[in-house]
């Protein structure tokens, strides 16, 4: 049996198959095989990723903060938090812009939004 010779992936190139497999409805297996990479190897880039090993930061710029959730109407933190049956996220950014997204939001329209906002 004739291997064909390892292939050397920039860091660029693993950030970018990284931030694939963390998309909505994918998964590491998926993302490995059409790459033509073992899931062992893209699970130890997630990891180099996740801790900032992985040639910089992530490519979007973006970090993640903490998330609680509540069932009651007062978090710990003491501010109010309003919801309905149908669901809500209000999200204030650093710079005052407050974004609210109701209802049933499709994840694709809700990340465009956010990174409207970006620009």
């Amino acid at each position: 049996m004739v291997s064909s010779p390892r292939r050397r992936r920039s860091a660029e190139e693993r950030r970018l198959i990284v931030e694939e497999t963390l998309e909505a409805g994918s998964s590491v297996a998926r993302v490995a095989r059409k790459h033509g990479i073992n899931a062992n190897q893209v699970f130890m880039w997630l990891r180099l990723y996740r801790s900032g090993h992985l040639g910089g930061a992530p490519a979007s710029g973006l970090t993640l903060l903490p998330v609680t959730v509540c069932d009651d109407a007062k978090p710990a933190g003491g501010k109010s938090v309003t919801s309905d049956s149908a669901g809500a996220v209000q999200i204030e950014l650093p710079n005052g812009v407050r974004v609210s997204l109701e209802g049933s939001v499709d994840p694709a329209v809700a990340r465009a939004v956010l990174e409207s906002l970006r620009s």
